[in-house]
């Protein structure tokens, strides 16, 4: 077993040599260690005291953390059916151990017994959660209601991985392949994609996906509405009753209602209403209520804007489209061509400038600049031709080190994250000073016929997005695990600094360093930044309610919804409350809807809103300190750096904001940023 990459823990994970069946031998492994430590350090003699629990227990638990996160890793990026099958043999084993330790009433009593004066700040802060999450954990049920809250634990993370399943397999299964004249209109870049593809299989025309690449150009520039219609139907049904009786095996339906009827179930054992009120008890906001409230304060404010937008739209595609009567398919055309008309370009203009490898050096050097950092090639196994490794430095110390998988393929889920390898910790096995690693994976069109990738400017804004959670979980200089990096932060300030890195993205001295048209190389011009400007805010008021549409329906789900009962009048209900735009009643969006059914936002989707206050407020400092050359403070980078990026979940989330701007956050710089004063 000693060859088996899966248990070699002294430098980066061996990516290009780890085979599905390597999985099973080295997580019974890492089990059989993890749970003879687990009994260790719960016997009566064995010392209370944080460093030596460390020592033996989380030693052996960060070890089956970062082989398991390898393997969930590799499963979302490069899924075969032997991996999956690895992967759903292995998950009910390491599902029952870590709910197991998160309940045993042994350690549970090993940890309260510890004195909080011999710990240092960090690990102050790390043995307040941890006391926490044992009671969120069970530690505190017996007999049946334990048993039964093991079970709940289990099941509920086989039916989020299933759903995550349908939800990937449900895209990949559609294609439709056009003919020359379906596609007039359609980027002649994505056009040669979809002509490679249909070839690559014998077949002729173009082969269209349900893949955000090709599906989204199709949307925002097919001519034809009947292609436009084909595609949307698919895309919004997928996984769902809806589907059609060949895709019915991938309808999350039956699952969507057993995961919401265990959640309700887990809440009560724990003495807790429903979920919702479980979710928040380790995030910022204080009650379900509260972000019911936030939500509907904001939909308030932005609800004229979004009838403004509908209503220019509505005149636009009468007036210039002859779509007296838009369909659900036809707005994101409508969009795109009043778009167009109204700041005179079009984001297809604007993407020959964006080339991926321009836009990555552009993003390195406000990085570089503004946190006093050096970024680096670097070298390491990976899982894919198109996947790359960096390190980051400072005064050429290593700080940490990350992947970057930005192109999206068959196999991959859908979407863009960050993910952790590995955390900055001071070892309590070694004395040595573990580096953290990331992970940052995207889904952008790959480059066609030998040229580079090309990014739209929503591309480029997922890219530094993405990047802002890097540097939390990079950047930090805390040496206790458990809250370094994106460790401990609450879930709904955890999008902060993603969000916050968005906003370089507007700023004329950032663009004008990573712009360069793919056959000219030639900046992008000023007048186009400034058009593109003007159109920033452009439907600002529909997309704040979009998002407020998919948040309040999560909260109410898991506060105010019989699991028993059908989810759809629930959505009809807050659409009815919010939404300017109906969908049609075939519409099953909630179906593929992965980050509150498999990704961890169950009751907690809200954050992206709630953490955008924050961020937009936190951006507002640059604003009012910027540098005489248009570029950010260093200063202000710097004071942002430590204060939050450094700090990590060392502390709450409110008192590195205050730490940062010496007071509460504010509702106006979002508004502002968006238009909506």
């Amino acid at each position: 077993m000693t060859t088996n990459p899966l248990l070699d823990f002294h430098d980066l994970p061996r990516f290009n040599e780890i085979e599905p069946d390597q999985v099973a031998p080295a997580i019974d492994i890492l089990l059989q260690n993890a749970n003879q430590a687990l009994e260790a350090v719960t016997r009566p003699d064995f010392p209370a005291r944080w460093t030596d629990i460390a020592r033996v227990l989380d030693v052996s638990t960060e070890r089956l953390s970062r082989a398991w996160g390898t393997v969930n890793h590799l499963n979302a990026v490069a899924d075969t059916a032997e991996l999956r099958a690895a992967y759903n043999e292995a998950l009910p084993k390491v599902t029952e151990f870590t709910t197991r330790l998160g309940a045993d009433e042994r350690l549970y009593a090993k940890y309260k017994a510890i004195d909080p004066d011999t710990l240092n700040a960090e690990q102050r802060q790390a043995h307040r959660n941890a006391l926490r999450n044992f009671v969120l954990g069970g530690a505190e049920l017996t007999g049946t209601a334990r048993a039964r809250f093991a079970e709940i634990q289990e099941r509920a993370a086989e039916l989020g991985q299933k759903f995550s399943e349908n939800a990937l397999d449900a895209t990949d299964a559609f294609a439709y392949y056009a003919s020359s004249d379906e596609v007039d209109g359609i980027p002649l870049d994505v056009q040669q994609t979809a002509r490679n593809a249909a070839q690559a299989e014998g077949k002729d025309g173009y082969k269209l996906t349900l893949k955000m690449p090709c599906y989204l150009p199709v949307m925002q520039f097919a001519h034809s509405s009947a292609l436009r219609q084909t595609l949307y139907r698919a895309y919004v049904t997928r996984a769902s009753d809806q589907a059609g009786a060949d895709l019915s095996k991938f309808d999350n339906s039956a699952l969507i209602q057993e995961l919401l009827a265990l959640r309700l179930e887990e809440a009560s054992l724990l003495n807790y209403p429903n979920f919702g009120t479980v979710s928040l008890v380790p995030k910022m906001a204080d009650s379900p209520q509260q972000v019911i409230d936030f939500l509907r304060e904001l939909a308030a404010k932005a609800r004229p804007f979004a009838e403004q937008d509908i209503a220019d739209l509505r005149a636009y595609a009468s007036a210039h489209l002859n779509l007296p009567d838009p369909q659900a398919w036809d707005w994101p055309y409508i969009s795109e061509k009043l778009k167009e008309a109204r700041y005179a370009f079009s984001e297809q203009e604007v993407k020959q400038y964006f080339t991926a490898p321009k836009v990555l050096s552009g993003l390195f050097k406000i990085v570089e600049t503004l946190f006093e950092v050096a970024i680096h090639p670097d070298t390491a196994p990976v899982w894919h031709p198109g996947v790359s490794f960096y390190r980051i430095e400072r005064d050429k110390q290593l700080i940490g080190q990350f992947y970057l998988d930005p192109g999206a393929r068959a196999g991959k889920r859908g979407g863009a994250w960050m993910d952790d390898v590995r955390a900055r910790w001071l070892r309590p096995d070694t004395g040595q000073l573990q580096t953290p690693v990331a992970h940052l994976v995207c889904n952008f069109a790959e480059g066609v016929d030998g040229r580079p990738a090309l990014l739209t400017h929503d591309d480029v804004t997922t890219l530094f997005h993405e990047f802002g959670h890097g540097l939390h979980h990079l950047l930090t200089q805390i040496n206790e695990r458990d809250v370094s990096g994106i460790s401990g932060v609450e879930w709904d300030a955890v999008e902060l600094p993603s969000q916050f890195m968005e906003n370089f993205c507007w700023e004329w001295d950032v663009i004008k360093h990573m712009s360069a048209h793919v056959d000219t190389g030639a900046v992008l011009p000023r007048g186009l930044f400034d058009k593109m400007l003007a159109a920033k805010n452009f439907q600002a008021g529909m997309q704040t309610l979009r998002q407020i549409e998919f948040a309040l329906f999560d909260m109410l789900l898991h506060t105010a919804h019989d699991p028993a009962q059908d989810i759809a009048p629930l959505l009809q209900q807050v659409r009815d409350e919010v939404a300017v735009l109906q969908p049609p009643d075939w519409s099953r969006t909630a179906h593929t809807f992965s980050h509150i059914f498999a990704g961890g936002y169950a009751a907690g989707y809200y954050s992206y809103k709630w953490a955008e206050v924050l961020s937009a407020d936190a951006y507002a400092a640059f604003e009012e300190t910027v540098g005489p050359n248009g570029l950010p403070n260093v200063e202000t980078g710097r004071k942002y750096r430590q204060a939050i990026l450094e700090a990590g979940g060392s502390r709450p989330a409110i008192e590195s904001f205050k730490a940062f701007r010496g007071r509460e956050p504010r509702l106006d710089a979002l508004l502002r940023h968006q238009g909506m004063t």
